[in-house]
């Protein structure tokens, strides 16, 4: 089977004035279907830029990105969407939730979008809410629920329409630390279950090592 994500050669430049600032410098990464990788590196070392372009959140980039056996870095606007709606999932530091849809509605309208209907993406909703811990807050808001269960929803939206891909950026960045072990290990054991593959960007050597492999970026070069 072939590798969920291949990074071949990317770069990444910005110009200041004069000054050219090398934020990736030909970055290659594999990463196998299930797999779990942590991105480790200090802030400032490029994790957040690798995370946008695997994404395709951002352009500008030189190199090669296959995600799932398609190559990606070159495609249009509504080819990048198709691919991050069919085959990404997205955890920020923050949980971005929309404030005014509860818990099951804000795991249930990416399913929507995805072409689901309503009564089968609202049990998937539920299902994996569940699995985390979350049965009893399902018509909960954002602004009722506490840092760690609001992340926990996050999660489960990233989870919702099974992406071969999960890119989660410091998923834990904004909780306590007990905190972010709870959560840190719901995600992985999630993420294992659902079968998905998933890049991790954390500065966090401790959590990092409770993944499968740790890649690690330094002024934009990988080891």
């Amino acid at each position: 089977m072939s590798d969920v994500l291949e990074v071949r050669a990317l770069a990444r430049t910005f110009r200041q004035a004069d000054v050219e600032i090398h934020v990736l410098r030909q970055v290659d990464l594999s990463i196998a279907p299930g797999e779990i990788v942590a991105l480790l590196g200090p802030s400032g070392s490029g994790k957040s830029t690798l995370l946008q372009a695997v994404g395709l959140l951002e352009g500008g980039f030189e190199g090669s990105i296959r995600i799932a056996g398609e190559e990606v870095a070159r495609l249009d606007s509504v080819g990048r969407t198709r691919v991050r709606r069919d085959r990404l999932g997205f955890v920020y530091q923050f949980h971005h939730l929309l404030p005014d849809f509860t818990a099951v509605e804000n795991v249930v309208l990416p399913q929507l979008i995805h072409g689901a209907e309503t009564q089968p993406a609202q049990a998937r909703a539920a299902e994996l809410l569940s699995a985390l811990g979350l049965a009893q807050r399902l018509g909960h808001r954002p602004s009722q629920l506490s840092g760690g269960e609001q992340q926990r929803v996050a999660v489960a939206r990233a989870l919702a329409n099974r992406p071969a891909l999960v890119l989660a950026d410091e998923p834990t960045g904004n909780l306590d630390e007990a905190t972010a072990d709870i959560v840190l290990a719901e995600f992985l054991r999630l993420v294992r279950q659902e079968g998905s593959a998933a890049l991790v960007a954390t500065h966090n050597e401790r959590l990092a090592q409770r993944m499968d492999r740790i890649v690690r970026l330094h002024e934009g070069r990988l080891s």
